[in-house]
């Protein structure tokens, strides 16, 4: 093991591994200034899989700490044009400004939430505490499970909700 090799019946093709080792690094140590590029030229390789799973690791990172940040929308915008090329890429980006506009309070659709993948539903029904979102999810997210936590949550933000004034 220490020479690098990996006998044949271990099961997994070592290469794969250590360039997504190296993807991942280049991620953990890219400057914001330079990600784009970065990006971009990941989403090149053949192995597909592989790249969309780099980027997409380094997009959840990245956009969970941009989530609520001024900078996020002009961060969307320049990764929108790497991504492009990479439809599993540009949907992550595109649910996590779903998820941007859910957890702001901003205008979204509950047709758009319905539509997302099973990630973003489980994320939202999770981590929001926003009683709409918790309702579109309990009431019709796509698997039992997502269906279920949002209603656990829902009974737990509608409690927390202040009661109106008595007349």
């Amino acid at each position: 093991m220490s020479s690098g090799a990996v006998s044949a019946d271990s099961g997994w093709d070592p290469d794969e591994h250590v360039r997504f080792a190296r993807y991942r690094r280049a991620f953990d140590e890219v400057a914001p200034v330079d990600a784009v590029a970065l990006v971009a030229r990941v989403l090149t390789v053949p192995d597909k899989g592989m790249a969309n799973s780099a980027v997409c690791e380094y997009l959840d990172r990245r956009a969970a700490e941009l989530l609520a940040d001024p900078g996020y929308p002009s961060w969307y915008l320049e990764m929108a044009g790497a991504v492009v090329v990479d439809d599993f890429s540009t949907r992550r980006l595109n649910e996590w400004t779903l998820l941007r506009a859910m957890t702001l309070d901003e205008s979204w659709a509950a047709k758009s939430l319905l539509a997302a993948s099973n990630w973003l539903q489980l994320r939202a029904a999770e981590k929001s505490s926003a009683v709409t979102v918790l309702e579109v999810l309990a009431e019709s997210g796509r698997t039992r499970r997502i269906r279920n936590i949002a209603k656990s949550r829902l009974s737990a933000a509608q409690r927390s909700i202040p009661a109106g004034p008595k007349h």
